[in-house]
């Protein structure tokens, strides 16, 4: 295809587009170019008018900036430049290739033109009649699409999600994007070469870099639509993403402590006793969670699954309390307050019966099912999240059952809708499972937007609670997600996963691949869902004794020392409790080991909650790829069982059994070390003694049961505090400022309130610490902003890192103190 004609308005270029001028029949194309950023261009392609960018669900607005940006037209190239990126653009063929300021090549695509639509029918592609979403008809016309990329070598590309395969980097891979149980598509993807690409579709989509090509397809689009954002640190395109999708909402500072979960609490004198508990044992706890079949039980139970043929499934969906199992659900959310501890409850999109369901019904909310899933889920019917006034409906439940009692978070499960390959027999192969899965959301969602149910299910949920309150942030723990639902208050977590050593370091790459594409929010079952094996395919755990085999209190172990280290720390899964206690008692290494690791998520709290804050103030990454960090290191590239946790915290997760195997068998001949690499660039200090190492080089970690290897890089400042029972105790605690010395170093501490929305508002604060390598001096810049409850005044504790003094998980014993009043304070620090 070539350029046939080229104009230019305020906003941007349109190419009229023709075919090849040897081919038989020449079609005219629109290809429209948009610079909104001087880092991030809008390009769509499309045979008819260019449909305008505020009707995506994805993209929150454009950024209002007042772009630079010219217009060059020579014989064989069209350019488009703004003062960070230079777009080409083939005459004869339209192949684009992106180029920074410096004329350094980003990406390509092939010389020989890489954007193709071809026109289909969506009625062609739909399984079913009469299907929901955004439009009433199926008879528009709609389009299959590719881009092909021209990739350099030496790149390594991150992104698309959470898959189930544990990739490292995406060249040489391909992956496809469709939603079920234990993957999430999200259509973006980031480079070590310093861009990322953002494709505004919810469709079933694939990306390939293989024998078949390097491109990214859609099965059916109103047009072909991306976002090319230039970094060139992935920070930056991460920043480029979020100008689109919107900033991450913040979380409550509870939602950071310990979420302590499983497969279910029947009752609700059993949901108190287990806090109580916590309590009682001073192991700290934020959360405790009430999963499903707390709502009434009366009704049809004859649909229970093979492996569950006892339970009482009731009401399915119904979203109140059973009021003989929860008989005063103000006084269970009251008594839960009193003990320090927030209560999050699960809710369903689908609703077998009960008077969510009758109204649902009589409004025509529920949408068609599909004979593609059989079971209880499709006998159910989930309701339309494509109608707002469906949503509105389903919030109206939720308040009226649960968050009018008290109810504090919400965990929004199965909200892929379908994972419709887990009713059948045996798994399929990776074809067949895309096909099968895609099809089954077709037969009832518009096959435009099969991917697109979670990000507006969370949509309704987060405009439901803040239209009812202002004063409780939306936490929503969600099965699955899409670009943009940072911005609901929802978190990703990656689905009813098996206990086994392989899935616990495959989740490690899987949640790095998610937060690489923008949304900051993903964590996990600690500890494996499915704990045993049984019949169904998807269930396949390892250890049918469950917390009584110490193979798997070894595996539980690990995974919670990696889940510390996450966003959101949570406990959950079925086949066996997850108590603390039931993994030990005090004196025993798992219990000891669990308990260490908790309370070292509580003492870094100052940390962690600061990190929040950079998320939603500063379009940061909590949970990170190395590569975000140090891109220039081509020896990070493929390392995922390594990862960043803020600037000051690398964290290298044990993934092989060292003590056990399955039914307790001892394991000989096992080393308790792991291999980690040290970035270049910089000096790493071990966080447990204090040792410090060059980079650039591979050691063997000590790795122990007791701790995961964590280290340091010099020029850090890692602000800590006391083990608390729970985040609003002791809110005056001193900071303890750890300071690893190297080079010069700072970090922005971040308060509020730790609850509510006023920090939009600009009722939040920031205290810079820095520390002046040449002078050993740590200053504490004058607090720069202000809130309601702020603490005026604040004991800070400071030490140097070196071999065996402020290390650990322990205190420093002698640090320097000072008092600081939210005025310039500086300390000189002895070097031990």
């Amino acid at each position: 295809m070539s350029i046939q004609t080229v104009r230019t308005d305020s906003d941007g270029v349109t190419f009229a587009v023709g075919a090849d001028s040897t081919a038989a029949e020449s079609t005219a194309t629109v290809l429209r170019v948009e610079p909104v950023t001087d880092s991030v261009f809008r390009v769509v392609y499309t045979g008819e008018t260019v449909s305008p960018a505020d009707g995506s669900f994805i993209v929150e607005s454009l950024p209002d900036d007042d772009v630079d940006w010219t217009v060059r037209t020579g014989s064989e190239t069209c350019s488009v430049s703004t003062d960070e990126v230079t777009l080409a653009v083939d005459r004869e063929t339209a192949a684009f290739t992106w180029r920074d300021a410096d004329g350094t090549r980003y990406v390509g695509e092939p010389t020989s033109g890489g954007k193709h639509i071809a026109e289909v029918s969506p009625e062609e592609k739909a399984v079913g009649d009469d299907v929901s979403g955004p439009e009433p008809s199926l008879s528009r016309t709609a389009y299959e699409t590719k881009v092909a990329l021209d990739f350099a070598d030496d790149e390594a590309i991150y992104g698309l999600g959470q898959h189930e395969e544990g990739i490292d980097d995406y060249r040489d891979h391909m992956q496809h994007l469709y939603q079920t149980n234990t993957k999430v598509a999200m259509p973006a993807i980031v480079s070590t070469r310093g861009y990322g690409i953002l494709w505004d579709t919810y469709s079933l989509a694939a990306f390939h870099d293989d024998q078949h090509g390097s491109y990214f397809w859609s099965e059916c689009d109103d047009q072909l639509e991306f976002y090319f954002v230039a970094g060139p640190d992935l920070d930056d395109v991460v920043a480029g993403f979020r100008a689109l999708t919107g900033d991450p909402t913040l979380f409550p500072k509870w939602a950071y402590g310990f979420v302590q979960s499983k497969e279910r609490y029947e009752t609700q004198s059993e949901l108190l006793s287990v806090v109580e508990e916590y309590r009682n044992r001073e192991i700290p706890l934020d959360v405790i969670v009430q999963d499903w079949q707390y709502w009434p039980s009366e009704g049809e139970t004859n649909f229970a699954p093979d492996n569950q043929p006892d339970a009482e499934w009731g009401q399915w969906g119904q979203k109140s309390f059973d009021a003989d199992r929860f008989p005063d659900p103000d006084q269970l959310t009251a008594d839960l307050h009193d003990l320090g501890v927030k209560l999050m409850i699960s809710v369903w999109p689908n609703m077998h019966s009960g008077r969510d369901r009758k109204e649902m019904e009589d409004n025509g909310f529920i949408m068609d099912e599909t004979d593609i899933v059989p079971g209880p889920e499709n006998e159910q019917g989930y309701y339309d999240v494509f109608d707002p006034n469906a949503r509105a409906l389903y919030w109206k439940h939720a308040d009226d059952g649960l968050f009018s009692h008290g109810v504090d978070a919400w965990w929004c499960d199965s909200t892929e809708p379908y994972a419709a390959d887990w009713s059948l027999d045996d798994e399929l192969q990776p074809f067949e499972r895309t096909r099968h899965n895609a099809n089954a959301l077709k037969t009832v969602i518009d096959p435009e937007y099969i991917n697109a149910y979670s990000l507006l299910h969370s949509k309704g949920i987060y405009e439901g609670q803040r239209e009812t309150t202002e004063d409780k942030r939306v936490v929503n723990l969600t099965r699955s997600g899409y670009p943009g639902q940072h911005r609901y208050g929802a978190i990703t977590w990656s689905g009813d996963v098996e206990a086994t050593w392989d899935r616990l370091e495959k989740q490690i790459a899987d949640g790095l691949q998610f937060t690489a594409t923008g949304n900051p929010r993903w964590t996990l079952d600690v500890g494996g869902f499915f704990v045993d094996s049984a019949p169904q395919w998807f269930i396949d755990g390892n250890y049918p004794d469950g917390h009584e085999d110490e193979g798997y209190r070894e595996l539980y172990t690990r995974w919670f020392q990696f889940g510390t280290f996450l966003p959101m720390l949570r406990s959950h899964g079925t086949d066996t409790p997850r108590e603390v206690w039931r993994f030990g008692e005090p004196g025993d290494r798992t219990y000891d080991t669990i308990v260490k690791f908790d309370e070292l998520r509580y003492r870094l709290l100052p940390y962690i909650y600061s990190l929040a804050g950079w998320e939603t103030h500063r379009e940061y990454t909590m949970f990170r790829h190395l590569s975000f960090d140090f891109r220039e290191d081509e020896a990070v590239h493929d390392i995922v069982d390594q990862f960043m946790f803020g600037p000051s915290l690398m964290v290298c997760p044990v993934t092989e059994p060292m003590y056990y195997g399955p039914e307790s068998e001892p394991l000989d001949g096992t080393v308790q070390a792991r291999e980690v690499y040290l970035p270049e660039g910089t000096d790493w200090f071990d966080f447990w003694t204090g040792r410090r190492y060059d980079g650039g080089q591979t050691i063997l970690a000590d790795a122990p049961l007791e701790k995961v290897p964590i280290f340091v890089p010099a020029g850090s400042i890692l602000p800590m505090g006391p083990v608390k029972q729970h985040t609003e105790e002791n809110p005056d605690a001193p900071w303890q400022i750890r300071v690893y010395p190297g080079a010069d170093a700072s970090f922005d501490v971040y308060e509020d309130r730790g609850d509510g929305y006023d920090y939009e508002d600009g009722e939040y604060a920031w205290t810079t610490l820095r520390w002046d390598e040449s002078t050993d001096t740590l200053v504490v810049e004058e607090r720069d902003g202000d809130f309601p409850k702020l603490r005026e005044e604040r004991m800070i504790e400071a030490s140097v890192v070196s071999e065996g003094n402020a290390v650990g998980h322990e205190p420093a014993t002698d640090p320097t103190t000072a008092v600081y009043d939210g005025s310039h304070t500086e300390r000189d620090l002895d070097r031990p």
